[in-house]
């Protein structure tokens, strides 16, 4: 756990930990849209082998140089997996991209796959990033820390751009405000679906994580400018990645500190 603590706090002191060289555009309009590329460094491609071509499957975050936090629910015994670093267009060739295999995946102990119940995992890399403008270790929260209702985070990923349409080559973005757990956990909303242990955010019915985005960031601005991920996309509603009411549901970091440290 201490060699872990020390090791980000390096990595933030040495390149400025949640604040990206090329800081991301945000706008607070409802809609995705084009990243500014490289303006989520921690953003990571979950990638497996299907019949020698390598295929994103899930996001995730890089929050160490050799660590990346994603869904369980990503992850089958069967595939062989990658990890694609500093990508931003997923069909061209960048400068700067790396793309490092998975050595060992942790899921978390308690996962269940039926109720989505601590659907969170951890990638141990095959050999450390290079760290640099496009790629860098991302800021995680306190224990305990709980986002205030309406506060305005940002989701990212390579998912869908709308409810059985294709997954986007550039990287996405898109405002989801929080939905603080007394609103979520009501009968209309995710009811007891939605636990302390999630965060929820959007449910506008207009804009929403979608299939290709689970297992990313849920990126939210600090007082100091900075950028935090709290959040790992978990699930949303079965009939449509659009449903008012039914905001994306993402593991809540701030409950698996302690899970994090000590697996890693």
């Amino acid at each position: 756990m201490l060699t872990l603590v020390l090791l980000a706090v390096c990595l933030a002191e040495a390149y400025g930990c949640g604040l990206p060289t090329f800081p991301p555009v945000v706008k607070r309009v409802v809609g995705g849209e084009d990243v500014r590329p490289h303006s989520w460094p921690w953003q990571i491609s979950l990638q497996y082998n299907r019949n020698g071509e390598w295929t994103h499957t899930c996001g995730g975050t890089l929050i160490s140089a050799d660590w990346v936090l994603t869904a369980a629910h990503c992850i089958s015994s069967s595939n062989t997996y990658r990890v694609g670093l500093g990508k931003h267009n997923l069909k061209e060739d960048e400068l700067g991209s790396q793309f490092i295999p998975a050595a060992k995946i942790i899921e978390h102990e308690n996962y269940n796959i039926f109720l989505s119940r601590n659907d969170i995992a951890l990638i141990k890399l095959q050999t450390p990033v290079t760290v640099s403008d496009s790629v860098m270790p991302a800021c995680l929260p306190e224990a305990g820390f709980l986002l205030p209702h309406n506060a305005p985070c940002y989701v990212t990923g390579w998912g869908r751009m709308k409810t059985d349409g294709p997954g986007s080559e550039v990287l996405q973005q898109a405002l989801l405000p929080v939905v603080d757990h007394t609103t979520c956990s009501q009968p209309d909303w995710w009811s007891v679906l939605a636990t302390e242990d999630m965060v929820c955010a959007g449910g506008d019915g207009k804009v929403a994580g979608c299939n290709g985005d689970s297992g990313g960031p849920l990126n939210c601005q600090s007082t100091d400018a900075s950028w935090e991920v709290h959040g790992v996309v978990s699930f949303g509603s079965g009939t449509g990645c659009n449903v008012h009411q039914k905001p994306t549901v993402f593991m809540q970091i701030s409950s698996y500190t302690d899970w994090i440290s000590v697996v890693s």
